[in-house]
């Protein structure tokens, strides 16, 4: 048997995994996931947002999945992942219908509120896409160190929203694909411009969904690099011995 294997992708590696329920001021009752470190220490918390729910955005999105699946056990990094209001995925169904990025703003709260009560350090919210929009409009005055935004529209924030960021003074870093079908890195330098601590990162051969182990692997590690400065490359090997399972259910 050989001393190690490649991290693919559908490579599961240990974590503490839990199913959760985040409750909203609102009264709804949000389902998810925590993965945290088996070490049982964490350098970090990530706080996810999936993509649009009405075009099969969910909590199992596959770059957030992945994260999930090998950041607890690679990088000491928790990761909490939810599916927003009226969104369904394997895990269940929450509460409520999409309420096209308003009514979200409960949910992104909720989901900050009970990563702190759980005394999650360091926390971060990550955003893909529709994620990105709930991360700019709802996130600036949570109780976040700062934001990493994947391939953000633009669609839905507005500049007040980039401006309000502005006034934290904490680091956004965003990941542009160069073939965005939405924002590619041309429009999103100058889009940005309000926000501005935006650290805006084209990516080479990209495209919105970061489709491809190659991708996935450079959102993770420059993921990593902006709530963990100074953090190397990700292995893209492990022991054979450290692969949990293999398969969709962490």
């Amino acid at each position: 048997m050989a001393d190690s294997v490649e991290i693919r992708a559908m490579t599961v590696l240990p974590a503490k995994r839990e199913t959760i329920e985040i409750v909203t001021e609102d009264g709804l009752t949000l389902v998810g996931e925590l993965a945290l470190p088996a070490s049982g220490k964490i350098a970090a918390t990530l706080v996810t947002l999936h993509p649009l729910p009405t075009h099969g955005g969910f909590m199992d999105s596959h770059v957030l999945r992945k994260a999930a699946w090998r950041l607890p056990y690679l990088a000491d990094v928790a990761v909490l992942r939810f599916n927003t209001r009226g969104t369904s995925s394997p895990r269940g169904t929450s509460q409520g219908a999409f309420e096209e990025g308003v009514g979200e703003a409960a949910d992104v709260r909720a989901a900050v509120q009970f990563a702190a009560d759980r005394g999650l350090p360091r926390r971060w919210l990550v955003g893909w896409s529709f994620g990105t929009e709930l991360a700019l409009m709802h996130g600036a005055d949570l109780d976040v160190e700062g934001a990493v935004l994947l391939s953000p529209p633009l669609a839905r924030a507005r500049p007040e929203h980039l401006e309000a960021w502005a006034r934290t003074g904490k680091p956004v870093t965003v990941l542009v694909p160069e073939f965005d079908d939405f924002l590619t890195p041309d429009r999103a330098v100058p889009a940005f411009a309000p926000l501005t601590q935006a650290h805006v990162i084209p990516v080479e051969g990209a495209k919105h969904l970061w489709v491809g182990e190659k991708y996935v692997r450079i959102v993770l590690d420059l993921l990593l690099a902006a709530v963990l400065p100074g953090s190397q490359a990700l292995p893209t090997t492990v022991p054979a011995n450290a692969v949990a399972t293999a398969g969709d259910t962490p």
